[in-house]
């Protein structure tokens, strides 16, 4: 082991199209029964949905800092199914279901085990640097497809 190898934060992984990004719940994410505050399910999924891009190659920031422009969620349905706790290891699974020119919507699990605890559909929406809907650049809806199709080999 290089103990001189810069350390870097947990991107996850892609598996079958999947992105699947590991969390753990520590005691600031919680409320006073020990249980995951409610909002903080949605950190976790956004946490997730950055990542999943970063680790397929779309540069958000370069995005931005070039003028091109960004993601935004412009639409957000969630469902609270069992709580987390204090000091469980979760696993968010993000997985493209639909690709149009200026958004795609992505479904989101969050899961303890085999146990599923969250889940949302979100829509992000490709904005120009002005906030008005614009179309994806056609690398990043390749992507997409990519992942959509199951085919994270090349990613």
């Amino acid at each position: 082991m290089n103990s001189s190898a810069p350390l870097k934060p947990a991107t996850g992984r892609f598996r079958n199209g999947a992105h699947e990004f590991p969390v753990h719940v520590y005691f600031e994410d919680t409320d006073v029964s020990g249980m995951i505050y409610h909002a903080n399910y949605l950190r976790y999924m956004e946490r997730a949905r950055s990542d999943m891009l970063r680790l397929a190659g779309i540069d958000q920031r370069g995005g931005m800092e070039n003028g091109e422009g960004f993601y935004a969620v412009s639409d957000l349905s969630i469902q609270y199914k069992r709580p987390a706790r204090l000091d469980d290891d979760l696993l968010v699974v993000s997985k493209i279901l639909e690709i149009r020119a200026a958004s795609c919507r992505i479904h989101q699990t969050v899961m303890c085990d085999d146990q599923i605890l969250t889940q949302a559909q979100v829509t992000a929406a490709y904005l120009s640097p002005g906030g008005k809907p614009k179309r994806q650049p056609k690398a990043w809806i390749d992507i997409f497809t990519q992942l959509q199709n199951g085919e994270d080999n090349n990613l």
